[in-house]
């Protein structure tokens, strides 16, 4: 790194893209703040026309300034998609001086626009390091950031809808199971009860319930509603009656006139 007065409004200093130019005392817009110089080369010279380096400073179709040299401080300024220097070319007196383009402050950067032919041939393929640049390359990271985030929580939010339709789906199937199950239930629950009746004797519209007549109809010999008996009952009751009358009429015919007469 080659050595600087201190008189000098600049130092070099590590950059985003290796090394810079820095101000070190403010610089206002329109001052010269340094030379670019080296070897003039002479395009008509095929000595001079073979050589090939980043920091070559074209003049003209003729002259160009190699400033490869580490002498030349200029070479260290870095460039920018938005300057606060320019480069000011003089052809005819074959020289090029770096003028403040703002009112440039102590620690900024100093940097200029290197054209569009070195742009495209060297900084487009890499891609420019600018603090213009990479305020736009990430101001873009911060769109595409939230430009995901806005996706996500979209998907997100059309999830958590489908999964509430899709609950609120199953909720209804498994109510309409369980209505279906609670109708099936009490069918079978109807159905028992009545099945129950029968076998008991319940019936209706005066048939038989459990053993007792209903409606006038008779039940074992017996009618209901005070009607007459008829079969195996009466048949009893008229049994049991002579039965009855035979030991009343044993003592009397045992009796004789003469026991009588006697007595």
């Amino acid at each position: 790194m080659p050595a600087i007065s201190s008189k000098k409004p600049y130092r070099v200093g590590r950059s985003r893209t290796g090394l810079g130019l820095f101000a070190t005392r403010p610089i206002k817009k329109g001052a010269k703040i340094v030379r670019y110089f080296g070897p003039l080369l002479d395009s008509k010279k095929k000595k001079d026309d073979a050589i090939e380096n980043k920091y070559l400073f074209e003049l003209n179709n003729r002259w160009t300034i190699d400033g490869s040299v580490r002498e030349n401080i200029a070479r260290y300024i870095n460039h920018g998609c938005r300057p606060n220097a320019e480069s000011d070319v003089m052809p005819r007196k074959r020289k090029v001086v770096i003028r403040a383009i703002k009112n440039i402050s102590p620690g900024e950067e100093i940097n200029y626009d290197y054209g569009t032919d070195y742009f495209k041939a060297y900084l487009k393929p890499i891609g420019c390091k600018c603090d213009a640049c990479e305020r736009k390359r990430k101001k873009k990271r911060a769109e595409a950031r939230a430009e995901r985030l806005r996706l996500k929580a979209k998907a997100e939010k059309k999830a958590l809808k489908n999964a509430l339709k899709n609950a609120e789906k199953q909720a209804a199937k498994a109510r309409e199971k369980l209505e279906e199950e609670l109708k099936l239930e009490l069918k079978r629950s109807l159905n028992g009860k009545a099945a129950g009746g029968k076998a008991n004797g319940k019936l209706a519209n005066g048939r038989l319930a459990n053993g007792k007549p209903a409606n006038g109809e008779h039940f074992n010999g017996a009618l209901s509603n005070g009607h007459a008996q008829s079969g195996g009952a009466a048949g009893k009751s008229a049994a049991a009656k002579p039965r009855a009358s035979t030991k009343l009429r044993t003592p009397v015919t045992a009796v004789g006139p003469q026991q009588q007469a006697s007595a």
